[in-house]
This record gives C-alpha cells, sequence and structure tokens, in this order.
C-alpha cells in the first residue's frame, strides 16, 4: 500500500526506543494534553483557595495519564505507528487501556463539579447542565455494560479487520480520530468499572469485576489471532517502508504479543483500585456504625440482647 498519503516522511531510519520518544508534537493531542492539565489545575487550585481539600493522588493519577497520552501521541511514536504495526498497536493499548484508567481515576467529573460555580435560582449553568447530561438517557445507554462491552470489542474485530482501518489511515486526521475514538471507548468503559466519578450506572464491586473480566478476554483472542496468523492481515501494514528493516509478518506476530500482553495490565490495575475503593468503603461504613452506635448508647446491641434473653426464657 501506498503511504505517500500519509503526509510524513516515510524515509523513517530503523526504529529503536530513543528515536521513538523524540519529540513529534502532534498537534491536536499536544493541545488536548496541555489543556487537560491547564484545567485540571484550575480547578484544583480553585479548590484549594476556598479552603477544600483534593486527594493527591488523585492530581498524580491524571498528570500520568494525560503523559501517557502524549507519550504514545507526542512523540515520534506517532510518525512510526503510521507503518509499523507493532508501534501502532503500543499506541492503541496504551491510549485505550491504560490511559483512561488513570484518568479516571483523577476524577475529572467530580472536581468540575466542585470547582464549578452553581446558578442562581431559576437559571442553568455549566454545573447543572453538567448534573442535567450526567442523569439523562443517553448517559445511562452508554454507561451500560450491554452497551459498553460491545463497543470495546467492536474497536478491535469490527475496525482491525474491515476495510474502515485501511481507509482512516490513509490521512493522518484519520489516525487522529481512531487515536480519539480508542480513548473515547476506553474512557466509556472503564467510567463505571472504576467508579470514581458520579454516573447513572454504578453497579456494585463484584459485578464491576464481572464487567472487567468480560471485555478482557477480547484483546487476548485479537493478540493471538494476530500472532498465528501465516499472512498479514491488515493491508495497510503489508508492506512497510524498505527503510525500517523489517518483515511485515514477523511485525504483526510482535503486534499481537503486545495486544496478548498488554490485556492483563489493566486487570491488574483495575483490580487494585477495586480492592482498595471495597476496603475504603467497608471502613467507611464501619466508621458510621460506630458513630450511629456512640450516639444511641449501643441501643441497637442491647435490643439485639434482649431479644436473645425473650428467646431463652421461652425455651425454658
Amino acid at each position: 500500500m501506498d503511504h505517500s498519503g500519509h503526509g510524513m516522511n516515510m524515509d523513517l531510519p530503523p526504529f529503536t526506543l530513543g528515536r521513538g520518544l523524540e519529540f513529534g508534537g502532534d498537534p491536536f493531542f499536544l493541545i488536548g494534553c496541555l489543556l487537560g492539565l491547564a484545567l485540571y489545575g484550575w480547578a484544583v487550585l480553585r479548590l484549594r483557595r476556598r479552603g477544600d481539600a483534593w486527594p493527591v493522588s488523585r492530581i498524580v493519577a491524571w498528570v500520568v495519564g494525560v503523559l501517557t497520552v502524549a507519550l504514545v501521541m507526542c512523540t515520534k511514536l506517532n510518525d512510526y505507528g503510521m507503518v509499523m504495526f507493532s508501534v501502532h498497536m503500543v499506541q492503541h493499548m496504551v491510549i485505550s487501556m491504560l490511559s483512561p484508567i488513570l484518568l479516571l481515576l483523577g476524577a475529572p467529573v467530580t472536581l468540575t463539579l466542585r470547582a464549578l460555580p452553581t446558578a442562581g435560582r431559576g437559571s442553568k449553568g455549566p454545573r447543572e447542565l453538567l448534573v442535567a447530561l450526567l442523569h439523562s438517557r443517553y448517559m445511562r445507554i452508554i454507561s451500560h455494560p450491554a452497551f459498553t462491552i460491545p463497543l470495546f470489542i467492536a474497536s478491535l474485530y469490527a475496525l482491525y479487520f474491515s476495510p474502515l482501518f485501511d481507509f482512516l489511515m490513509q490521512s493522518r486526521a484519520g489516525h487522529i480520530a481512531m487515536m480519539v475514538h480508542f480513548l473515547a471507548v476506553g474512557l466509556v468503559f472503564f467510567w463505571p468499572i472504576m467508579g470514581v466519578d458520579p454516573g447513572p450506572h454504578r453497579p456494585g464491586y463484584v459485578m464491576r469485576m464481572l464487567e472487567l473480566f468480560a471485555g478482557m478476554p477480547f484483546h487476548a483472542f485479537f493478540g493471538i489471532a494476530l500472532m498465528m496468523a501465516s499472512e498479514p492481515m491488515v493491508r495497510t501494514y503489508t508492506h512497510p517502508p524498505l527503510s525500517l528493516g523489517i518483515d511485515a509478518l514477523s511485525d504483526q506476530t510482535a503486534a499481537g504479543g503486545i495486544a496478548w500482553a498488554f490485556s492483563e495490565i489493566p486487570s491488574v490495575v483495575v483490580l487494585i483500585a477495586l480492592v482498595f475503593q471495597w476496603y475504603k468503603s467497608e471502613e467507611r461504613q464501619s466508621l458510621r456504625t460506630d458513630r450511629a452506635a456512640d450516639r444511641n448508647g449501643d441501643k441497637d446491641l442491647a435490643d439485639y440482647n434482649a431479644y436473645l434473653a425473650s428467646l431463652h426464657a421461652r425455651s425454658r
């Protein structure tokens, strides 16, 4: 396939990590990352100035999440990803399965709701519009597992194994649109699972784990299919530039290995986050129970002991 329509210098030298991590400066994602950091920082400062705290752990998660997006989209990895399936797969896996988890751990929706001012009575401002959106039928649909899990799976199989992928890869604009789609799908899929920000679909911890494991195996199967293929399966990467010195089938096998291996990373990260949230939830519930007992002088325990005493008296 002719890559001349990509609008980039196709005489790339053989890939090395050092060359891949050189600054590439993709304008769309570069501006987006800078805006993401600036707006988040503004919101945190707004809370701090009025005396409200915001966890440092959430700030760190957001910053690292934005940096992971910048790592794969604002470096030469983005150029190599246009002509090397393996590098493209690194971009895909990071931006769809790692970046969304970190960004969601930053609780951007909660921060926005706390930072935005409340509109006057009878009027609607940005905060009220955001609350209405969170409670809308649209959000109930796109956050439901019956929608998120098939979308997550279709982003792999329906895209890579159809002419749509080759069409998008004919231009930088198409490539950027694809990566925006991957990021959006990852955010939608992991949003109800992480359960950090408010949303219409808030399942229990066990159900969140089931939703997670319902989607992850399909990434592994996808990677295995690429690794076991005896010929290139994606037309865009059938004829890599000679300057790279790579074989298309070997590069596809590497891409499959990356997809297969990466499917385990988000599972571990999300499970750790869910177990920690579950522990903190139980801890808060225990504190509430203790405070209630202090207020009523352990009336519930006294009532229970009286009930046991009555049962014992009846049995005599």
